[in-house]
């Protein structure tokens, strides 16, 4: 294994490399059906635990059923350092499309569904995805979710999609494990949670930090000030942007994902990346 430079956080009291992997973009596309390469979607996850990645963040609507069951191929038996993270909240239809799976009986399948297709006794990490226009209340969810950690089939509670209320709220009623909420350089709208986070020592998860997947013009890869950063410490406008993150929050972990080995080698350079007081200034 290769020894990838990073520092430790502890999610969910097991320490993960800051620099972690996304299953999201393995299945095909639109995150639906199977991949268009499958032995490569496969070496991709071999190689980045090889090179020391110890968290995946999956789901088991992406594809739907295709994340997990990639994983479970590619890299079952876990190793033991390995950290698997999921979450709940949604679902998919035939045709692809998104459907909130919020009520608490939903969210005990979902958490039944990976620990199934991953051949877990326990989830290490699940994270509640809020739908925004859910009619549950956040502490009825919650309830769920400590229940299911009491019964030990998931190891911590985490947030993913939620507002500072939400946040707080959840706060007040269980250890929040970690926060998942999109936040990059071109989409700081979630900077209430993200520095509530960080007062708080909470791992923040960024989903989407390159951009989002659904946007083919990428204002975070296009923007100026990361193509002239990018240009002048000679890396790649994706390292920039993932080491502007690193830099922002001592427990920030990243989960970029990627079904190319290329752009995974790409990705974890950025953990190497320092960026000084002109790029700081620059892209801030």
């Amino acid at each position: 294994m290769d020894a990838m430079p990073s520092d430790s956080v502890l999610l969910a009291n097991r320490p993960v490399h800051r620099m972690g992997f996304g299953a999201m973009q393995l299945p095909g596309p639109g995150i639906f059906g199977p991949p268009g390469n499958r032995e490569r979607a496969l070496a991709v996850l071999r190689r980045a635990v090889d090179a020391g990645v110890n968290h995946i963040d999956t789901a088991q609507f992406y594809g739907p059923d295709v994340a997990n069951e990639l994983i479970h191929e590619a890299l079952h038996p876990y190793p033991e350092e390995l950290v698997l993270v999921s979450k709940v909240g949604a679902a998919r239809d035939e045709q692809g499309q998104w459907l909130p799976a919020q009520r608490p009986e939903e969210l005990r399948a979902g958490v039944e569904a990976n620990l199934r297709s991953l051949e877990l006794d326990q989830v290490p990490v699940v994270n509640l995805r809020r739908h925004p226009d859910s009619d549950v209340p956040i502490a009825e969810q919650l309830e769920a979710m400590i229940a299911l950690r009491d019964e030990g089939l998931i190891g911590g509670i985490g947030l993913s999609n939620v507002d500072l209320d939400s946040y707080r709220l959840a706060r007040s009623l269980t250890e929040v494990a970690c926060v998942q909420n999109a936040f990059n350089l071109a989409d700081r709208s979630g900077q209430d949670v993200f520095d509530a986070c960080r007062e708080d020592e909470v791992p923040y998860v960024p989903f989407f930090p390159l951009g989002s997947a659904f946007n083919p013009e990428n204002p975070v890869l296009g923007a100026p000030s990361v193509r002239e950063t990018a240009r002048r410490l000679n890396a790649t406008p994706a390292q920039v942007a993932l080491a502007w993150l690193l830099h922002k929050a001592p427990k920030v972990l990243l989960i970029p994902g990627t079904s190319s080995l290329d752009h995974l080698e790409e990705n974890l350079a950025a953990a190497d990346l320092a960026l000084d007081q002109e790029a700081i200034e620059l892209l801030s």
